[in-house]
């Protein structure tokens, strides 16, 4: 069901999506978000209201940083009780972690917040931007059959699929197909209609006002397990002054070198209070260290399950997490725990 009155604010923070030809010099540049109904007419057709909020500056995504994820919580924060949904129009190199970032900053959502881009400006003739915006805005006004919001969550609508935010990464450059969720369904489908996953969408507890989590740590580093790799390049990551934590990426369900260098020095890390986090390099799948050996022998090191959490939903867990409090062991006792549907136990 539309809200026939409902009001939703477009928030373009830089992309592919909001560029244009210009008519002069032929190159791409950023057009008028004020003027979206020129370039795509069709969202006229709904009707309710749609605002316009333009970063100043426009972000690159490759420029993204942690301080554009606190611009957005509190501008969400800020217009929360003006709108009824809110669409955030982001390059695709790090929506999903932009994505993932909100799903965690934001406490008690009950309004959908959807990320949408393309992978061709809006202004190109077989742009995917349109039917992704089109598709994206309708979404965030849709309401269930007792005036709730259909889909509030944390979202990025891409080709016909909406997904969890705290699910998503990138897996193509250069299809429209850009994201996926390896891990879990999507929560909606566009087709002739858009299917809703009812039983699939998240819904707060409550009638708890927002809340945002806009204190980041993001004292975390990656390390990606791979054949070939040095005990010095180990020991700067896991163990570098600067590091309150480290997500490792391993091998299949869990697993890393079993060479007592390798686990030696995932002790020391441990043993100076380092959150280790393992997450695996497979696009799909889940950890579980209590399969083979040596998963065995991180487990028993000290390193936490990321189980089926992508990398992206790790690093925006532990910058929030960490943000919000000086205690490893309470970190530690969260990031096993299933806060946003980012993980599957």
């Amino acid at each position: 069901m539309r809200n026939q009155g409902a009001s939703i604010l477009l928030i373009y923070t830089g992309g592919t999506i909001g560029m244009k030809h210009d008519p002069v010099s032929g190159a791409l540049k950023p057009f008028d978000f004020g003027q979206i109904l020129d370039e795509v007419p069709e969202l006229g057709k709904f009707a309710f209201r749609i605002d316009a909020y333009t970063f100043d500056p426009l972000i690159d995504s490759s420029d993204v940083e942690p301080a554009m994820w606190v611009d957005l919580a509190r501008l969400i924060r800020s217009r929360y009780d003006s709108y009824d949904g809110f669409v955030i129009l982001h390059g695709t190199d790090t929506m999903a972690f932009s994505a993932s970032a909100l799903s965690f900053m934001l406490e008690n959502l009950g309004k959908p917040v959807v990320f949408t881009g393309s992978q061709l400006p809006i202004g190109i003739p077989r742009t995917d931007g349109k039917e992704n915006l089109v598709s994206a805005v309708e979404i965030a006004s849709a309401k269930g059959s007792d005036g709730s919001p259909r889909v509030p969550e944390v979202s990025i609508f891409f080709d016909s699929k909406l997904i969890r935010g705290c699910r998503a990464t990138k897996t193509d450059s250069s299809s429209f197909s850009a994201f996926r969720s390896p891990n879990f369904p999507p929560l909606a489908e566009a087709g002739i209609s858009i299917r809703y996953n009812d039983a699939l969408i998240r819904r707060p507890s409550g009638d708890l006002p927002l809340a945002i989590h806009d204190r980041l740590d993001t004292r975390v580093s990656i390390l990606k397990i791979h054949p070939g790799i040095t005990p010095q390049v180990v020991r700067d990551i896991l163990c570098g002054s600067q590091t309150r934590a480290v997500i490792l990426e391993t091998y299949g369900s869990g697993n890393a070198p079993s060479k007592p260098w390798f686990l030696d020095l995932v002790r020391e890390a441990s043993g100076m209070g380092k959150i280790l986090l393992n997450v695996t390099q497979c696009p799909s799948g889940t950890v579980d260290m209590d399969l083979y050996a040596t998963g065995k022998a991180l487990k028993e090191a000290g390193v936490l399950s990321g189980f089926d959490s992508t990398t992206e939903s790790a690093l925006a867990k532990l910058f929030v997490l960490m943000g919000g409090t000086s205690s490893q062991a309470e970190v530690k006792s969260l990031l096993e725990a299933d806060i946003r549907g980012e993980i599957s136990k």
